[in-house]
């Protein structure tokens, strides 16, 4: 028996005909006719998190790997702002994130209610839609709340994917569970076109280009580029620029392009910059080809961004292309007439400074001594084929990029906003739904802000975290400027001697630690054994003068000839 609200048996009934098949719940009142209608249908997967956050958070997970829109419900009141973070995050990562929140009845707001603040529209500005279901008392009422349901898991998906917010308003009686089948409730399909882009002019530029880049942002793992970009690396002289998060593989590409931008005299940056630029995907972590392409501006900018919205990040965009970006690289490829270009030069200029940047860290590697850099590089270099990598804000994924990674790894992100928020819960989430090893590497300060995370019971045993403890906020050490405050210690970076040893231990996790060379190489082939059948927390102890000693040396081996 379901509840008899009928507001919630059109959405429940509309969010099964959309496939929205996994709702993480949080426990409350208000929402109990919510959580006693999902938990009692078959169709739904159900999960639980106490803490609102973390719960957003671990949905936002289940989406990034389940690759389909997945709920999140909390009651009313403040339970509902706790969700902020993961919507800005599935805002601007393009996830599928559907946000229920029940609500008391519109009258009761700045009464002096209980759990009352103004709910509907809260998240406005970082949502792709927000609707408020009305509670029916007609069938003009009915048809309404039918309508704004269908509007809303629509946009979940039209144009690119994006975090929509559904707040539900619930007289009492609250629990009245009288209803024996969810009624059939009319779904309205959306229908989409592919956009036909003709490829002539687009053609023309690309043959009459010397220097053209490639740069793909932030991507899921399995886009199915690889091939496409192949095919366009051999029509002409390119290169392709792909961070770990760009989740693409080709032997031509340039992984390591911030190194190569960190190793040139200012005299030289304007080689490397292309008078073609092609960027598709969501973000970039490297501030320097931030900086070189906003200052060298190319001739021609091509952004491929499904949802035709304006993304100008390097301020260069001379065309804005609404279409897929597979299928638009598709027809650029095959409309382009294959030329050689005298002796590919913008792609050896590339290929070549890259090896010689890869060489350099690899011999720099052998002699650092232990610290975030090399705990980092040792462990990248034992990760599993087939596993997947999160990677936390911060110093973690700057560290990651330094590293050469196995093509059969995916990587992931929280990269849509950046903050520290909600590392662990995603990475929590995405292994709750991953059969094979999900590992996350993160800071102490992201660690202890998400410590929530572990306390869940759909902890998966093949989930790995390598936490990096450096005693507070190490990046704040590898830029310029914190260092001239004296806030810095104690507010900035926020130093501190925790360790995770008991909270891990507390929440049933097996620990493991260590604080030198030999330590870590006997704590990283258990650490990364699939056979193993518990989650572990492997906590690395390093030192923040030595961090930045070693991060800043590596910047000055690679300038050096």
């Amino acid at each position: 028996m379901f509840s008899n609200k009928t507001n919630i048996l059109q959405l429940a009934s509309l969010m099964l005909q959309y496939g929205i098949r996994h709702v993480v719940l949080s426990p409350g009142s208000r929402n109990a006719p919510l959580i006693h209608t999902f938990t009692q249908h078959p169709g739904f997967t159900c999960y639980t998190a106490v803490d609102e956050r973390s719960a957003a958070f671990f949905a936002l997970g289940l989406s990034q790997r389940l690759h389909q829109p997945v709920a999140t419900c909390c009651t009313s009141g403040t339970a509902l702002l706790n969700y902020g973070p993961a919507i800005a995050e599935a805002f601007y990562q393009e996830i599928p994130l559907l946000v229920i929140s029940a609500d008391r009845p519109e009258s009761w707001i700045g009464q002096g209610d209980g759990q009352t603040i103004p709910q509907n529209r809260a998240f406005t500005a970082i949502t792709k839609k927000s609707v408020q279901l009305p509670e029916p008392a007609n069938d003009t009422d009915e048809w309404y709340c039918n309508r704004l349901v269908n509007e809303a898991l629509i946009q979940l998906t039209a144009n690119g994917n994006g975090p929509v917010h559904i707040n539900v308003p619930l007289s009492e009686p609250l629990y009245q569970f009288t209803t024996s089948a969810l009624p059939e409730a009319r779904k309205i399909s959306f229908h989409t076109t592919k956009q036909q882009v003709k490829p002539e002019p687009f053609q023309s530029i690309w043959n009459t280009s010397s220097k053209r880049m490639i740069v793909v942002g932030q991507l899921p793992p399995n886009n199915g580029l690889d091939a496409i970009l192949s095919s366009l690396l051999n029509k002409g002289d390119a290169v392709v620029l792909a961070e770990q998060i760009g989740n693409v593989h080709l032997p031509q590409q340039i992984a390591n392009f911030d190194l190569v931008l960190a190793s040139l005299p200012e005299e030289e940056l304007n080689n490397y910059a292309p008078d073609l630029l092609i960027t598709l995907g969501g973000h970039l972590t490297s501030k320097r080809l931030k900086q070189l392409l906003r200052k060298y501006h190319p001739q021609h900018h091509w952004d491929i961004r499904p949802d035709g919205k304006v993304k100008d990040t390097f301020q260069t965009i001379t065309d804005l292309i609404p279409a897929d970006a597979a299928y638009f690289l598709q027809q650029l490829a095959e409309n382009i007439i294959p030329k050689e270009d005298k002796a590919k030069e913008f792609n050896n200029l590339w290929i070549d400074k890259s090896t010689v940047a890869e060489q350099k860290v690899a011999r720099f590697m052998k002699e650092a001594p232990f610290s975030d850099l090399t705990v980092v590089n040792a462990f990248i270099q034992r990760l599993p084929q087939q596993s997947t990598l999160h990677l936390s804000s911060s110093a973690p994924i700057r560290y990651a990029q330094i590293s050469k990674l196995n093509p059969t790894v995916s990587v992931l992100s929280n990269r849509g906003t950046n903050g520290i928020d909600g590392s662990m819960s995603t990475a929590v989430g995405y292994a709750a739904a991953n059969e094979g090893l999900t590992f996350l590497l993160i800071g102490d300060l992201s660690f202890f802000y998400d410590i929530n995370a572990l306390w869940n019971k759909q902890i998966s045993k093949n989930l790995r975290i390598l936490l990096v403890n450096n005693g507070g906020g190490n990046m704040f050490h590898l830029i310029n400027g914190p260092q001239q405050s004296e806030a810095m210690a104690s507010y900035i970076a926020c130093h501190h001697n925790e360790s995770a040893k008991d909270r891990v231990l507390a929440f049933g996790l097996h620990y493991l630690s260590a604080t030198n060379f030999d330590e870590l190489d006997r704590c990283l082939p258990y650490f990364c054994n699939r056979d193993e059948d518990y989650p572990m927390v492997l906590e690395v102890f390093t030192h923040t003068e030595t961090n930045a000693y070693v991060f800043n040396r590596l910047l000055e081996a690679l300038k050096e000839n």
